[in-house]
Order: C-alpha cells, then sequence, then structure tokens
C-alpha cells in the first residue's frame, strides 16, 4: 500500500517542531544507547538501569524516536537500531553521535532560540547570550571545548575520505595544519602518505590534547605540535597551509588577516587550502545555506561563502584562486597560490 504523501500543514509543522527531534536525538546521544542496542535489542527497563534512567520517561524517549525511524520497537518493547540510528554509535565510521550531542548542549542550543536577535542586529546571539566570543568561552570551559573538538573530529572522519580521493597532497612534503584541532585530518593525511610530514597548529588549550589522536594515528614522530593564534603569526616551513572550517568562522577582515599571515610564510612553489562548503546561487538544498546561519549565531562575522567571496578574499590577501575542487562531500578544496 502506498503511503500518502504529507500535506503541506503536516510538513511545516514536522519543521516548526524540529527541535523536539534533535533534543531526543541528543538525549539518547549522551546516554549512548545506540551503543548499548549493538549487539541486541533491550528493553527500557534494561537500558534505565544501564544509563541510570527513569524507565517510563526513557520508553516515551524511544518510543517518540521509533516513530521518525531512530531504532524500532518489536511486540515484546524491546528496542534496537534501525540503519539510522548506527550513525549514533560511536565506532560508526560516519559517526554523527557527539555531534548530535553538541547541538543540544548550552552552548549550541541557547543561542539559536535568540536567532531573532541576530537577524534584528547581524551581530552572533551567542556573543549576547554569554557575553563573550565563542572561542574565548571554550578557552574557559574546557568541558564544552572537549564535546566541540570530538564533534569536529566527527565532521572529519566523514569528510577526510571525500579529500583525500578528491586531491593529491603527495607533491606537499610537509602539510601544516592550520587550526587543526586535534589533529584528525592531518593524522589521516600522514598515514596516507607516509613520506610527508606534518605541522599541527592551533590554541595552546587545544594543542594540550592533541596527544591521543596523533597516537592513534601512529604520526607523532612526524608531527610538530606549535601552539599560537593564527591572528599572529603562523608557523614557517610547510610548503602546503591547510584550513579546514576555519575561513568561515571570521568575518572578511578576520579572515583576510588569517590568509595573509599565510602568505606570508607561503613558499613560492605552495598552495594554501581552504577547505569549506561552497553556496550555490538560486534555490537548490545546500548544507552550506544553514550552516550559514549556525556561523551567523555563532560566531563574529562568521558566515559560508559563494565562490564569488571566495574569489574576492583571496585576491584582497594576495592570493589567486586557482581551482575549487568538488568532493563528494559538501565540503570543497578551494586552492590558492601567491599572485
Amino acid at each position: 500500500m502506498k503511503t500518502p504523501e504529507l500535506t503541506l500543514h503536516t510538513q511545516l509543522m514536522q519543521m516548526i517542531s524540529g527541535y523536539w527531534i534533535a533534543q531526543s536525538i541528543s538525549a539518547v546521544a549522551k546516554l549512548g544507547i545506540a551503543d548499548l542496542l549493538k549487539e541486541n535489542p533491550k528493553s527500557c527497563d534494561e537500558l534505565a538501569t544501564i544509563t541510570n534512567s527513569n524507565s517510563s520517561a526513557l520508553y516515551r524517549l524511544m518510543r517518540g524516536l521509533a516513530g521518525v525511524g531512530i531504532f524500532s520497537e518489536n511486540a515484546e518493547q524491546q528496542f534496537s537500531l534501525t540503519p539510522l540510528a548506527e550513525y549514533l554509535c560511536t565506532d560508526h565510521p560516519q559517526s554523527l553521535k557527539a555531534t548530535s550531542i553538541m547541538l543540544g548542549e548550552s552552548p549550541h542550543y541557547q543561542p539559536w532560540g535568540k536567532l531573532l536577535y541576530s537577524i534584528k542586529t547581524g551581530k552572533p546571539a551567542f556573543d549576547d547570550y554569554f557575553d563573550m566570543p565563542v572561542f574565548e568561552y571554550f578557552k574557559s570551559h574546557p568541558e564544552d571545548a572537549e564535546i566541540f573538538e570530538q564533534a569536529m573530529n566527527s565532521f572529519s572522519y566523514s569528510e577526510e575520505a571525500a579529500i583525500m580521493t578528491s586531491y593529491d597532497f603527495s607533491p606537499f612534503k610537509i602539510l601544516v595544519d592550520v587550526g587543526g584541532g586535534y589533529g584528525e585530518m592531518l593524522g589521516t593525511l600522514l598515514q596516507k602518505y607516509p613520506d610527508n610530514k606534518g605541522i599541527l597548529f592551533d590554541e595552546k588549550y587545544v594543542i594540550d590534547h592533541c596527544d591521543s589522536t596523533l597516537e592513534k594515528h601512529g604520526i607523532t614522530n612526524r608531527c610538530q605540535k606549535v601552539s599560537g593564534s593564527f591572528f599572529a603569526e603562523i608557523p614557517t616551513g610547510g610548503d602546503a597551509y591547510l584550513l579546514k572550517h576555519i575561513i568561515h568562522d571570521w568575518d572578511d577582515q578576520r579572515s583576510i588577516k588569517i590568509l595573509k599571515n599565510c602568505r606570508k610564510v607561503l613558499p613560492d612553489h605552495g598552495k594554501i587550502l581552504v577547505m569549506e562548503m561552497v553556496v550555490p546561487h538560486g534555490n537548490k538544498p545546500s548544507a552550506a545555506k544553514m550552516l550559514d546561519l549556525n556561523m551567523l549565531v555563532m560566531c563574529p562575522g562568521g558566515k559560508e561563502r559563494t565562490e564569488e567571496e571566495f574569489k574576492t578574499l583571496f585576491a584582497q590577501s594576495g592570493l589567486k584562486l586557482t581551482k575549487i575542487v568538488r568532493t563528494s562531500e559538501d565540503i570543497c578544496i578551494i586552492e590558492g597560490v601567491k599572485i
């Protein structure tokens, strides 16, 4: 029997109440429910005992999520994983568990409740809610910073394969990952290119916690760790400077400052590789368009950019945009060289 199409009223209602689902997913991610169901179905009594939760409330949560395709309930009121729920498992190669947790936590969820403030003022709601910029907040809130970095790692898991199959990094003997977090992307690159070396560059509060990631990839002896601010100076010695989801955090003025600092240390044969989403024109659906709203809410001047905006940004930084490499994911590799 063919499933009837949803009315426009129902479609809009699902969108309006979308944050109910988002918070429900975040809750089960924090409880680690998907990991507990990997081997076999479990009842909510069992799950509640393991997670120290209220069984009746947990059942209502699981039943609600089963109604939208996340988990499945059998006749014995046991729940099991569905293909969607598998992405909430910690060890899934494209796990969204950390991202689900991050988007349900106060640093993201509360500013989005003040979206209208950003629309009216053009300023980040995050700053208005927390009385400080987002990255200053993370410096003084290590637990939230850890959640953020884990979520960034989870983005890397899905984007890394697409990046590496779309671009040849072998000509660059030393790769500098600017704002590289814990080093998930750089670690994966150096694993694939065993003759290459790397420099991981980020704020001290990030670099202080990157050792386990570098050790996981087995690249500790090929990766130098450098802490500092990319607004001050960038480490020298690289053949390619990688900026993955960095430029979109900042307005044009500060983005140009970052790119100029990279250009300053870039050798004549070197390249700057900005890895970002590129906003398409028209009404075409795009993750970049919604992520752009997130940057409006979260970051001072942060935004996703069109191809034309990237060309202008590069030119104002003394760089020529040579090509934009599309990947199988939403992320693109935007290549630049010295003018």
